[in-house]
């Protein structure tokens, strides 16, 4: 498996380095007679020119013929099922639709590979141990719902967060009350849109602090995506029926750290960047950064 791997990636330079050769023949073709080709015997400077070009693209086609021959055959046909009929559609709108079901698949792969992640997360908190201790105790007081809390009460909470953190700015938006939506500046790093639901933390969103304020669209920015899908992770881990309130004092002291992340480097490897990419990720519990590769 590995080997054929090794061989399709050697096709693929192969073809790489074919159309990059052959998009400089049609560049020159393009182009004519330039000025460095003197005064004297320019035409026949520029025929030579365009026959070492061409002798180049040949030897990389010879490259790129031997590269494929070396691929394996495919034992039999791919199995495409019913998108195996969309090659067969005439209409332009309909022939887009092959891309689409690909990034629907992609998409659909990636959900199921979080929500494995968010439900190995949430197992870890034995929240069937808490519940049973209020069906076989004492029926004293009814426990209040941490999604039904008075405005005040979430309100003093960001307040003492907000004193704790002199470098974060807290602004408080009430589109549906009682239930808020914070915006949190970190400094002149990023900003993030957090939506509660009651005292539990429901939905966040990492952003450049130049984009919009929209909670359910993600940055265009892919470090922010990263830092994003990672407080996802981090909401789960810190996710506390019982103690809501530490639950979002623990979040929100985590995301703090996040005020070192085009400054820090990577914990593990000791570099700024992997990947083009700052560590994106921070230790639950040390704070300290990591690349997604080095964690």
């Amino acid at each position: 498996m590995e080997r054929d791997l090794e061989q399709l990636n050697s096709a693929l330079n192969a073809i790489k380095v074919l159309r990059s050769n052959v998009r400089s023949v049609f560049e020159s073709v393009s182009n004519g007679l330039r000025a460095d080709h003197g005064d004297e015997g320019k035409e026949t400077k520029f025929i030579y020119e365009l026959q070492e070009l061409l002798t180049t693209v040949n030897n990389n086609l010879r490259d790129v013929e031997n590269a494929v021959s070396n691929l394996s055959q495919q034992a039999g046909p791919f199995s495409l099922g019913n998108t195996t009929y969309l090659s067969q559609e005439t209409t332009q709108e309909r022939q887009a639709l092959y891309g689409q079901l690909v990034n629907s698949y992609k998409w659909t792969d990636k959900i199921r590979e979080y929500s494995a992640v968010a439900g190995n997360i949430l197992a870890a908190n034995s929240f069937n141990k808490t519940y049973k201790t209020y069906s076989t105790a004492k029926r004293r007081k009814t426990p209040t719902s941490n999604h039904n809390v008075a405005p005040e009460v979430i309100e003093n909470l960001i307040s003492s967060i907000d004193r704790l953190f002199p470098d974060v700015t807290f602004t408080p938006n009430r589109p549906l009350v009682p239930n808020p939506i914070i915006q949190i500046t970190l400094g002149r790093i990023l900003k993030a849109i957090i939506a509660f639901k009651g005292l539990m933390i429901e939905w966040v969103v990492v952003k450049d602090r130049s984009e919009s304020n929209d909670l359910w669209t993600e940055s265009r920015y892919k470090v922010f995506r990263k830092v994003t899908e990672n407080c996802h992770a981090a909401m789960c881990h810190f996710h506390s029926p019982m103690m809501p309130d530490l639950a979002v004092r623990s979040f929100m002291h985590w995301f703090h750290s996040y005020i070192t992340l085009f400054n820090a480097p990577c914990k593990r490897c000791g570099n700024h960047l992997n990947s083009n990419l700052p560590p994106t990720w921070r230790d639950l519990r040390s704070l300290e950064p990591y690349h997604e590769e080095c964690k």
